[in-house]
């Protein structure tokens, strides 16, 4: 990740001199202080300009929101509808429908738990008997990280047996999220086609979890031709933002930011596109106020509150603990709306242990999110929360148990890093160091300064 040092050659001339010369030891202390200076100098140097804020900035500021405005007078005519037919069940779809374009659009949970009363009213009237309705509350839920509530609904559905491939693939989803891995492999075999778009975004995402990003790249480009011959505008922007991601993850800055900037060319309001950007030039560049100049033109009209946090992280980066503090006020405010649910446990956990208040809730709040979903990822909230509650011995059987060659996820291995030294197991934390430095773009500069400390 990242390009190498423009002085770093002339501070390996400098080491290689230190070897062979036969200078006195006062010459050599005043090379080595040089050496020190450079590398201090150029670890902290950003990285070469990639964004340029003429490419981003008619995006920004956007006053019109074409989609959000479709949204809203689809949502009106469908209450309207309904208002005079109240038992017309595909009324009640429409406007579950366009309820969750307008959360798409705007990031607020309410529209979210207003379209799924809409698809509990039409599969209460349809007695559970109609796959296409069972699929749409389980699409909500999975969007509410109720993936268990979702298990159970795709199940009735694939026993119905309407349209079995799309309630494959949506079971699929569902087990790799609930950690169930080998049950997602064989829905992911039993519709494979390697021309169809949905098998190759999901072959892609499997590739990512087994760890090889090379695969996962390779199968979304893949899919992402079929985006583009379809011309069809919203699968092309999802594979944009996915190929955006994909690329930032195997280091291809520059191509990540084309396509998150392409998929800007396609909606202008997209706030995931935006933050893509900002991630950029926070983490690559290293422009955190730039960073937060994006991000707070996105939390203008998009409410979604792991964008507060993520404002919180770069202001905490800057020491501008004024900005952080309010951002942080935002985040806390948001979850104490009970619609949400336990859709941000995990970024409530780390809140916690990374203020190291409440450990006793962050451990609680881990051992649910175990219970809803078993992944290594899940497990790691919880080793994370003993480990920094003072439990070393319960972190490293967690670490051993369930983490430990489960995960390529960068964030967990940090965490399984700093666990392992703690209990000086030094071996693991060699191996674990060389992934970490090949991630810290994804991890951030906060976590670049602990990390190079292991």
């Amino acid at each position: 990740m990242g390009d190498e040092c423009p002085i770093s050659e002339f501070i390996k001339h400098i080491l290689n001199t230190l070897k062979i010369s036969s200078m006195d030891f006062r010459y050599t202390y005043f090379m080595l202080a040089i050496v020190l200076v450079l590398y201090t100098s150029c670890s902290t140097t950003p990285n070469t300009q990639i964004t340029d804020v003429a490419d981003y900035n008619a995006y920004l500021d956007i006053s019109e929101n074409e989609s959000l405005k479709l949204a809203q007078q689809d949502q009106i005519f469908w209450s309207q509808k309904l208002e005079k037919t109240p038992n017309q069940f595909p009324y009640m779809g429409k406007l579950a429908a366009s309820y969750t374009a307008l959360f798409t659009e705007t990031g607020q949970i309410e529209y979210l738990k207003k379209a799924e009363t809409q698809w509990l009213n039409a599969n209460a009237l349809t007695q559970q008997k109609n796959p296409s309705y069972l699929k749409s509350l389980a699409y909500n839920y999975i969007s509410q990280h109720k993936f268990k509530a979702a298990l159970e609904l795709l199940t009735k559905a694939e026993v119905l047996g309407e349209n079995l491939q799309e309630t494959r693939k949506m079971l699929f989803d569902v087990h790799l999220e609930l950690g169930n891995y080998e049950t997602a492999q064989s829905y992911l075999t039993s519709f494979e086609n390697f021309s169809d778009f949905d098998y190759l975004i999901r072959l892609s995402k499997f590739s990512d979890h087994k760890g090889n990003l090379d695969a996962a790249i390779k199968y979304m480009e893949q899919a992402m031709v079929i985006a583009e011959a379809s011309n069809l505008k919203h699968l092309k922007q999802w594979s944009y933002t996915n190929i955006a991601d994909f690329y930032g993850h195997g280091g291809d800055i520059e191509k990540s930011y084309t396509y998150f900037l392409k998929a800007l060319e396609l909606n202008p309001n997209d706030a995931y596109a935006k933050k893509g950007i900002a991630w950029i030039v926070y983490s690559h560049e290293r422009h955190p106020n730039e960073a937060l100049r994006i991000l707070s033109t996105v939390t203008k009209n998009y409410h979604a509150p792991d964008y507060y946090l993520l404002k919180a992280k770069i202001a905490q980066f800057i020491n501008e603990d004024t900005i952080a503090k309010a951002e942080l006020t935002l985040y806390k405010n948001a979850m104490q709306n009970t619609a949400y649910g336990n859709m941000y446990n995990a970024y409530n956990v780390l809140l916690f242990t990374d203020e190291n208040t409440n450990t006793d809730t962050a451990i609680a709040m881990a051992k649910q999110e175990v219970s809803n979903r078993p992944t290594p990822q899940s497990y790691d909230l919880l080793a994370w929360s003993y480990f920094k509650s003072g439990n070393l011995d319960a972190a490293l059987r967690i670490v051993d148990n369930h983490i430990m060659n489960k995960t390529y996820e960068p964030k967990t291995l940090y965490h399984v890093a700093e666990i392992y030294k703690t209990a000086g197991q030094n071996h693991h934390v060699k191996l674990l160091k060389e992934e970490l430095l090949a991630s810290i773009y994804e991890l951030g500069p906060t976590l670049e300064s602990e990390i190079l400390k292991l």
